[in-house]
């Protein structure tokens, strides 16, 4: 079985907006409570991460998601070895690392191996009895992406290995398993259905964990609700859970989790992960994704590469994505032109990209591109939009953001090439709204002045329709990025 394009989204956005919450939540972090009506910004960490930069969260999960995009078995010991030594090798530089998972790797003889690190974080659980920090729970979202199409035994088995690396307790495999299972189940099916999972758990755990997920989606249930103890992984599972269970969108879900307050970089990593997988990469705002950044020098296009090949156990697709340095062009749509209004915005076709002008120092792409197609000078801004109708469940918010990140660009004083595959349909659409939305201009003057510019151009009508409801409506749409 291989992953429909709306499949693929939700896969991927089960890593950046962990991720996104993980660098969103990180200044709140042991911080009050908040109102609903407070909407988190990014800002500098109480351990000093930069805005945007992710926490210890996402970067012991890159471990998990690296070795499955480079092909590998969780379940395999040797792999798990690796994880390991790359787990210590990024807390020797750490900002913050926490007191369990730092507690084991200090407790490691010898050899840096899995065995080595499971007889630390036994020995360490034995001697204080107890180790169900949310440590294991905050890094477990990648773990999905290598069993989507495995039996959920499978899935269950490797995500409470990987959890007992470092935090012994029954709890941690528990919430993994269970977390995991949910996140694969979104994935494939758009839903979300904790409950469905529960008879994978162990018989004698099953009850109990039953009913924390049943206290955890009571109507009217919120993060606040279980703030006081979420270092602790159960009710870190649980403000996790009711943060998305409640939620309207992505955006929502991260916001939610971290109004619940104290340990918030956390429990929107965990969130995060799990809204990422019910609504999709897409619905992660642009703005967000441009901000992301971390340990071991990723950024968000890093992070849905290694998503993508997670998926596929390694492997790129039939035209080389997403390690490939080119994505095919066509030289017979290679257009390039002015947008009509606004000389600092140019628009045309992904073959353009190889004869810009030397003004252009930002490149929005509506399609696929290689990891060397866009300028090295140039910041790259990728939006997942498919020209094909019904392949799109975030249509509007995404040809939005698309539009809203061009804008973002030209008021930071940047020149924008913004484009897609033949420069015909996604750049015409999102042109056409830049226009109509942020230049002034009346819509079907809009679409005149592209039609005229853009030799090739030949809008989709979905996405005619979109536009035109976009700029039409002047109501707030959930799940875009505000302020």
């Amino acid at each position: 079985m291989s992953l429909d394009s709306i499949q693929l989204d939700r896969a991927i956005g089960a890593v950046v907006a962990s991720a996104a919450g993980d660098a969103l939540g990180s200044q709140y972090e042991f911080g009050p409570q908040h109102p609903d009506t407070m909407v988190p910004q990014f800002g500098e960490g109480v351990f000093g991460h930069a805005a945007g930069e992710w926490t210890d969260d996402t970067s012991m999960a890159i471990p998990l998601l690296d070795a499955l995009a480079a092909g590998n078995d969780l379940g395999d010991s040797a792999t798990q070895s690796e994880i390991v030594a790359r787990w210590i090798e990024w807390s020797r530089k750490a900002k913050d690392v926490g007191a369990q998972t730092r507690s084991v790797f200090t407790g490691i003889r010898g050899d840096v191996t899995a065995d080595a690190a499971l007889r630390a974080s036994r020995t360490r659980h034995e001697q204080h009895g107890r180790s169900a920090g949310n440590g294991s729970l905050m890094r477990t979202g990648p773990v999905a992406l290598g069993y989507l199409t495995r039996p959920p035994a499978e899935l269950v088995g490797a995500a409470g290995a990987i959890a007992r690396l470092t935090h012994w307790e029954d709890d941690n495999a528990d919430a993994c398993a269970l977390w995991c299972l949910t996140i694969r189940h979104a994935i494939l099916t758009g839903e979300l259905d904790v409950r469905a999972q529960l008879v994978h758990l162990a018989a004698p755990r099953r009850d109990r964990w039953a009913a924390l997920v049943d206290e955890s989606l009571m109507p009217g249930a919120h993060p606040r609700d279980f703030s006081a103890q979420n270092g602790w992984v159960v009710r870190a599972f649980q403000a996790a859970l009711t943060a998305v269970a409640g939620a309207t969108s992505l955006v929502d879900a991260v916001e939610r989790a971290i109004r619940g307050g104290n340990d918030t970089d956390t429990v929107a990593a965990i969130a995060g992960a799990l809204a990422g997988a019910v609504w999709g990469g897409s619905a992660v705002p642009l703005d967000w994704q441009r901000r992301l950044h971390g340990w071991p020098g990723y950024r968000a296009s890093d992070l849905v590469r290694q998503a993508a090949l997670a998926t596929r156990n390694g492997a790129s697709d039939a035209e080389g994505w997403p390690t490939a340095a080119r994505q095919p062009t066509y030289p017979r749509s290679d257009f390039l032109a002015r947008h009509p209004h606004d000389d600092g915005v140019w628009i045309g076709s992904l073959a353009a990209l190889d004869r810009l002008p030397a003004e252009v120092d930002a490149v929005v792409s509506l399609c696929r591109v290689g990891t060397a197609q866009v300028p090295a000078h140039c910041e790259g801004v990728q939006v997942w939009l498919i020209d094909q109708p019904g392949r799109n469940p975030n249509l509007d918010i995404v040809l939005a953001e698309a539009a809203d990140a061009v804008a973002a660009l030209r008021a930071e004083g940047k020149r924008v090439f913004l484009h897609c595959a033949e420069g015909r349909s996604r750049t015409a659409a999102v042109a056409a709204l830049y226009g109509g939305k942020h230049r002034g201009a009346e819509l079907p003057q809009a679409w005149d002045d592209i039609r005229a510019a853009l030799t090739g151009f030949a809008p989709q009508a979905f996405l005619q329709s979109a536009v035109e409801r976009l700029v039409s409506s002047a109501q707030p749409r959930s799940g875009i990025v505000r302020g």
